[in-house]
């Protein structure tokens, strides 16, 4: 396994690198070009990727635990399995992303976008939503377990099956959302803009 913990790049071209099962715990690569970067299984536990460009890369089951990626581009980024518990993920772009089955407990999404992305099975427990634009993402049987997602944008999401038990909808847009078999029991939905009945 390649060790190249605690590096220190800022700014760094890496795009296309391949460092597939790697071990990046504690790197310093804000505002770091690693598009379409193989970081497959890679270890970035408490990494800085602030301001990264991560487009389309391919990060599943990778660890990526506390990591800070505040305002970074994951646009079309391969995150399949991949463990994000309380990642700080604030304003960054996840449109079209891939987090099938990904591990986003306590993680910060706010103001995040996550247009069209994919978090089908997702473990989305306690995450922060707050405005976030998740217009036309699929959650289906997602968990999102007393999660906030206080004037989050789900207008068209596919929430089928998805866990929203003592969520906080407060001010959500879920226009032409399907909730189908959803479970809101106790959600708060102060506010919310619910979807038409058919």
């Amino acid at each position: 396994m390649t060790d190249l913990s605690k590096i220190c790049c800022p700014g760094a071209k890496l795009m296309g690198v391949k460092l597939r099962g790697a071990n990046l715990r504690d790197t310093v690569l804000n505002g770091a070009d690693l598009r379409r970067a193989e970081l497959r299984g890679a270890d970035l536990t408490g990494s800085d990727l602030t301001d990264a460009d991560l487009g389309n890369a391919i990060l599943r089951g990778a660890i990526l635990t506390d990591a800070h990626l505040t305002g970074a581009n994951l646009l079309g980024a391969h995150l399949t399995g991949a463990i994000l518990i309380g990642a700080n993920l604030r304003g960054s772009d996840l449109t079209g992303s891939d987090l099938t089955g990904a591990d986003l407990t306590d993680a910060d999404l706010s103001n995040a976008i996550l247009r069209g992305a994919i978090l089908t099975g997702a473990k989305l427990t306690g995450a922060h939503f707050l405005g976030a634009h998740l217009r036309d993402a699929i959650m289906i049987g997602a968990n999102l377990l007393g999660a906030h997602l206080t004037g989050a944008i789900l207008i068209g999401a596919n929430l089928t099956s998805a866990n929203l038990r003592d969520a906080f909808l407060t001010g959500a847009d879920l226009t032409d959302a399907d909730l189908t078999d959803a479970d809101l029991t106790d959600a708060d939905l102060t506010d919310a803009i619910m979807p038409a009945e058919a």
